[in-house]
């Protein structure tokens, strides 16, 4: 009996400490890559209403020390869609992860992503960016904060593998 308490003690105060141990199932994970294919697919595309449409309407986008809501945000993106739609500039993103958490509800990816923009007037240009994203599925999956940490580097992006 003593030692069965003492495991459930043990148990809960892991969880107190540290959270629910993370649950990654790959039917979820299969849907997060689903969900970053399309983000992809939206800004390739130039499919403005399309990214607009992986954030919930409340989320926050955070840029080092800056915090915007994604309104906010998107209102200055919006330019760079309408140019990548009309061919002015052909733009692309893609992501790769270091650590993945999820359960069947709620998500926190953490990673780089690397966008390149190039026109016919400039040479373009391509940035790796060190990111955390916090997701909720609310029929889909739906971006809740976007926190863009800082650069990164080619090398970085290359140690975390494959493509998403």
């Amino acid at each position: 009996m003593k030692q069965s308490r003492l495991r459930f003690a043990v148990g809960i105060t892991a969880v107190l400490l540290f959270g629910p141990a993370p649950r990654i199932s790959g039917q979820v994970t299969a849907e997060l890559d689903a969900f970053w294919t399309e983000v992809s697919r939206t800004v390739e595309s130039g499919d403005f209403s399309g990214y607009a449409a992986t954030y919930h309407p409340d989320a926050v986008v955070i840029f080092g020390d800056a915090t915007q809501p994604i309104s906010e945000a998107l209102a200055g993106w919006e330019a760079g869609f309408d140019d990548t739609r009309t061919g002015l500039l052909e733009a692309s993103v893609a992501f790769r992860f270091s650590q993945r958490r999820n359960d069947a509800s709620t998500a926190h990816e953490t990673g780089i992503f690397r966008y390149s923009a190039f026109s016919p007037s400039d040479d373009g240009s391509v940035q790796y960016v060190h990111f955390e994203a916090l997701l909720v599925k609310k029929g889909g999956w739906m971006m809740m904060m976007e926190f863009q940490r800082g650069p990164a580097t080619e090398a970085e992006w290359a140690a975390l593998g494959g493509e998403q």
